[in-house]
């Protein structure tokens, strides 16, 4: 049984730390104390996140010669790299970053390798999304160095790819087309029993290092993973089916209703056209996991998002490699998004200190009068307005009021997120977080968040969707403005 011998405390390499499961893990692997270097292609990004709680090494899966520094000295490495979003090439950019892996993994003497894959029939046709997630398992275990091999069905977690796509397809509509696809049978699993999984194969002794299917408590459809959300939230919903919907149109389709891109969409659809069905209950056996059903993972993942932000999400590892992006007006889940990065030569410290000034006497960076504006006309409907200031001109913690704002959350030199206390059809965040950059620059990321009450929420968010643009675009830069004048 894994866990029945001492836990033994290891070297851990994390490739893909920046991605969905990667961060969680990082933080699994800390709490059980064990040495944690982290790879990712962006490693001061990476590293202003974890500090000195993990050694960073920037690398590229594509450019083999960075990768021995991130190997020398590991005794064990997590493969959890994979793009969904990398073109039509991505099969043979899978295939050479495994083969990547391997040469280096081998020739560093890495005692135990473990990849999280999909879960698939191989004896059916599979899509190329399926299909490189089975190639890069063998291609690893082609190395020599002992593999430990997850396939898992549809993960399910605050932030994960699936979760958000039912999410948004249940929250928007009432009434819904279902293809053949949404019939098809799944045995989706919590992201939590993802990660004991992926622990606990620090402790399988030689002979259990091998393949394993991992999947949830049940075998349902995709249509029953929706009405289990929809359960949970309380909502009632019609499903019209229909014989035949191709999942480039179903992609396009997921591409107005939801956050997702079209061209991600569809490798997720072509996945989900075949069963993910745990065959194989040896996992059961070897680990000592009973994971759960779909409506008690859909309640953890919605307990999550409740207490703020998910811990990682999907699209943090879509564009991981994307930086200085633009967004605004987009859906993620039930939540609507205006993003902005801006590249500037100040310094992640003065970048920081500068947002930590915003409100009080200092203003908005931008258009203070409007902010002002805004907040007579909560005071006149019964909200706080901007009247109460902040505490102190230049700190700020959580708990602090800000204006019309309070703080939520506060690391230092990295992120300020402000909850909103004005009257809203909905909730709302404002968050601010700055990300070094090699030449000793830095990026500074603003991102507004508005989870909307119904058909009023979303009438308010595109209401005002044109002043917003104007002012979060110059709220931006009269930050990084005054951040390059210090």
């Amino acid at each position: 049984m894994a866990g029945s011998r001492e836990e033994s405390k290891n070297r851990i390499l994390v490739a893909g730390a920046s991605g969905y499961i990667g961060g969680r893990l990082i933080e699994q692997l800390l709490f059980r104390g064990h040495t944690v270097r982290g790879m990712a292609r962006n490693g001061p990004a990476l590293e202003a996140k974890w500090g000195d709680r993990i050694e960073v090494v920037q690398a590229d899966v594509l450019d083999p010669d960075t990768l021995p520094k991130a190997f020398e000295g590991v005794d064990v490495v997590y493969y959890l790299i994979h793009s969904m979003e990398s073109g039509k090439d991505f099969e043979e950019r899978e295939r050479i970053s495994a083969e990547n892996v391997a040469k280096v993994a081998k020739e560093s003497g890495v005692k135990r390798m473990i990849y999280l894959g999909g879960l698939a029939n191989e004896a059916e046709e599979l899509s190329p999304h399926m299909r490189s997630r089975i190639e890069t398992g063998n291609v690893l275990r082609s190395s020599g160095v002992p593999l430990v091999e997850f396939r898992a069905s549809v993960v399910l977690g605050a932030g994960s790819l699936s979760f958000e796509m039912i999410r948004a397809l249940e929250q928007r509509l009432p009434i819904m087309i279902t293809p053949k696809w949404v019939r098809v049978q799944a045995q989706p699993i919590a992201v939590a029993d993802v990660l004991g999984y992926l622990v606990g194969a620090l402790d399988l002794t030689d002979e259990q290092v091998k393949v394993y299917e991992i999947g949830g408590a049940e075998v349902v459809s995709y249509k029953q993973i929706m009405q289990a959300f929809a359960h949970e939230r309380g909502l009632k919903r019609i499903y019209l089916p229909v014989p035949i919907l191709s999942p480039y149109i179903s992609s396009l389709w997921l591409g107005l209703v939801t956050p997702l891109l079209a061209r991600v969409g569809r490798k997720l659809i072509e996945s989900v056209t075949r069963p993910s069905v745990v065959t194989n209950q040896e996992a059961l056996e070897v680990f000592p996991i009973q994971p759960l059903g779909v409506q008690d993972a859909i309640r953890q993942a919605l307990a999550e998002e409740e207490e703020g932000y998910a811990k990682s999400r999907w699209s943090d590892a879509l564009s991981a490699g994307n930086t200085h992006r633009t967004w605004a007006g987009v859906r993620f889940g039930s939540r609507l998004f205006d993003n902005r990065e801006l590249p500037t030569s100040a310094s992640p410290e003065q970048v920081f200190t500068t947002v930590m000034k915003i409100g009080g006497k200092t203003g908005w960076y931008y258009a203070t009068f409007l902010w002002k504006i805004r907040g007579y006309m909560d005071e006149f409907v019964g909200g706080v307005g901007m009247r109460r200031g902040r505490r102190h001109p230049e700190e700020l913690i959580p708990g602090d009021v800000l204006d019309c704002w309070r703080v939520e959350n506060v690391e230092p030199g990295l992120v300020l997120r402000l909850r909103a206390e004005m009257k809203l059809p909905g909730r709302a965040w404002l968050e601010f977080e700055v990300k070094p950059q090699e030449d000793g620059g830095s990026v500074l990321c603003q991102t507004a968040v508005f989870d909307p009450l119904g058909l009023s929420g979303i009438s308010y968010w595109y209401g005002i969707y044109v002043l917003h643009e104007v002012v979060f675009r110059g709220m931006i830069r009269g930050i990084v403005r005054a951040a390059e004048e210090l």
